[in-house]
């Protein structure tokens, strides 16, 4: 069962950037597709990014198309979220998951492995 650990969150003002890592462990990395989701107060989980094992496939959510970017380094077994050009209603929790397959994939039902979430905050 593979473990998956978020960090990089915290308060920035609105402009700023962010770069949010998911380390994993326990598992096979390399062969499955990881995904980037958020949760602000009040609101249902939404999907912000994903990216198949070779990083040749990208999704991106409308809000996040031009300021984010997912990558990830399967020799650290870990993916990561760069957020350039913070906006307050980024402000969420952001967790990590890991897909059935390598298939990118938009719905969090296709993601059965999550983190526990880091905070990102972003002041106006």
């Amino acid at each position: 069962q593979v473990q998956l650990v978020e960090s990089g969150g915290g308060l920035v003002q609105a402009g700023g950037s962010l770069r949010l890592s998911c380390a994993a462990s326990g598992g096979t990395f390399r062969n499955y597709a990881m995904g980037w989701f958020r949760q602000a107060p009040g609101k249902e989980r939404e999907f912000v990014a994903t990216i198949n094992w070779s990083g040749v496939s990208t999704i991106y959510a409308d809000s996040a198309t031009g300021r984010f970017t997912i990558s990830r380094d399967n020799a650290k077994n870990t993916v990561y979220l760069q957020m350039n050009s913070l906006k307050p209603e980024d402000t969420a929790v952001y967790y990590c998951a890991e897909g059935r397959t390598d298939i990118v994939a938009i719905t969090s039902t296709q993601y059965p492995s999550w983190g526990q979430g880091t905070q990102v905050t972003v002041s106006s």
